[in-house]
């Protein structure tokens, strides 16, 4: 690996069970950058994540993060490289508060983000802190899911689908969120549907077809590879 590399995906295969998921996906994350995993539905990138993070039945390849291989390694362990991933159903405890639900997640490094600060990138979340999961928004459940692996300390995320069904006003302010945590230095992998959330985000754009990476598109090229992004998105 570079040093500019935070995570690098070579040759990655997964599975889960018989059914073979991933084909060999390759692409590589610099640090502070974005980059966003476009793709149709089962086309392979929420399952790239969980492979990234160890949560498939079986995988093979290499995923260097930091520079150290852990594709053998489980996932309590690839966490505690700083690694975060925020699930597409976001796992809030119905039971807990919101305030609750921030205060669970285990420090896997240095840095996590403190309560005043979560507070301050998320005003409806200390709007709601008192408020259980079952009454808290679809929005500020997934602002919720967000926020707690900012708790962790983690300095890679791993963000699966965070636009999805959720209303404009609530997307809009993901993107600002998003952008705000690069300018901090974070490194973020953001597996999406939605391009026109994803575009403007993103350094670079790898499209997931057939569990493998069909095209690499930069920021600066998505006007002359329009014809690409509809071939393979319809957009």
């Amino acid at each position: 690996m570079s040093a500019a590399e935070y995570l690098r995906v070579s040759g990655l295969h997964a599975f889960y069970g018989e059914s073979h998921i991933l084909h060999g996906v390759d692409f590589t994350v610099n640090r502070g950058e974005c980059v966003s995993l476009l793709g149709r539905n089962g086309a392979g990138r929420t399952t790239t994540l969980k492979a990234i993070i160890g949560l498939v039945g079986k995988r093979s390849g290499s995923v260097m993060v930091n520079g150290r291989e852990v594709v053998d390694w489980a996932s309590h362990k690839i966490a505690r490289l700083g690694v975060g991933y925020c699930p597409e159903e976001r796992g809030i405890y119905a039971s807990l508060t919101a305030e609750e639900n921030l205060l669970l997640p285990p420090q896997v490094a240095s840095g996590g983000m403190s309560l005043e600060e979560i507070y301050q990138m998320f005003p409806n979340l200390q709007e709601r802190r008192a408020s259980q999961g079952t009454r808290l928004s679809g929005g500020e459940q997934q602002m919720l899911a967000l926020a707690r692996v900012l708790r962790t300390g983690a300095r890679l995320l791993l963000l699966d689908e965070i636009s999805e069904g959720l209303a404009p006003v609530i997307v809009q302010k993901l993107g600002e969120v998003v952008r705000q945590l690069k300018e901090k230095g974070f490194t973020i992998v953001l597996v999406e549907q939605n391009f026109r959330f994803a575009a403007p985000l993103a350094d670079r754009l790898y499209v997931i077809e057939h569990g493998r990476v069909a095209a690499e598109i930069r920021q600066a090229e998505l006007r002359q590879k329009q014809d690409v992004l509809h071939q393979y998105l319809g957009i």
